[in-house]
């Protein structure tokens, strides 16, 4: 695996007319291709940002962000980004909204619409094409997003908190069937959430930041062996111990 993404002493600041308020200060990460990475700190401790940042949403006020190693400025970020609700248009079906990116950026090609058709069978959810986002369950309606994503073939997904809205069981179900749905696809995935928990049991790496401005407190590799379904390596013996090991870095921040 090379590294895919890699930002240099990037810093963020936001102008008002009171003056400059900095979100993101110095921060350095790399991301290696297939690599699974949670990102959690404080909130407001600019999380989101830094993914705006990589998705090319938001300019940084100095630094680098390289993917492939050539500088992301005046490029379209081959990037997926999920949020924390769904975005499903209501009065859309489960195929339509499917579709949505590819017919937005004009790409709904013979050969795509094949390809959404696969990602709908593959995530078990082909039988409920013609249903509108109303049928479906929560963690159905996380899939169909999913899939609206994956339709467009980004190299790096950006997930934002996507389980937030879910109830505590769906949650752990959909984020198992989500992680396991990207490792076998061999997508590069950035993960915020509040949740050292979820980020934990999602993570190849978990990144804590600092509270605002945000900046790398530690970079921690998550090893659980052969053992790597999210909801099996919750029952880990070392589970406990990278959750210490974080929730001491993130306290003694406060």
């Amino acid at each position: 695996m090379g590294t895919l993404l890699e930002i240099q002493h990037l810093y963020l600041a936001y102008h008002t007319r009171s003056g400059e308020t900095p979100a993101l200060e110095d921060i350095n990460l790399c991301v290696d291709s297939g690599e699974f990475v949670s990102l959690v700190g404080p909130s407001g401790c600019g999380k989101s940002t830094l993914l705006s940042a990589i998705a090319h949403l938001q300019e940084p006020s100095s630094g680098n962000i390289l993917i492939h190693s050539e500088l992301l400025e005046n490029k379209t970020a081959p990037v997926g980004y999920m949020f924390q609700h769904d975005q499903l248009l209501e009065w859309r079906t489960v195929l339509s909204n499917a579709c949505l990116g590819l017919e937005i950026q004009k790409k709904l090609t013979k050969e795509n619409l094949t390809y959404v058709h696969h990602l709908l069978e593959a995530y078990g959810l082909d039988q409920f094409q013609n249903h509108y986002p109303s049928q479906l369950s929560g963690g159905m309606r996380q899939r169909a997003a999913l899939i609206r994503t994956m339709a467009l073939k980004p190299e790096i997904l950006l997930l934002d908190e996507p389980f937030s809205a879910l109830d505590y069981q769906t949650r752990l179900q959909v984020s198992d069937e989500i992680y396991s749905i990207l490792k076998k696809a061999g997508k590069t995935a950035i993960l915020v959430t509040h949740d050292i928990s979820e980020a934990i049991s999602l993570g190849d790496r978990v990144v804590v930041l600092s509270k605002r401005p945000g900046h790398v407190l530690r970079d921690i590799p998550i090893d659980f062996g052969s053992e790597r379904m999210p909801l099996k390596v919750r029952k880990h013996p070392n589970f406990q111990q990278y959750f210490q090991e974080i929730w001491e870095v993130m306290t003694r921040e406060e």
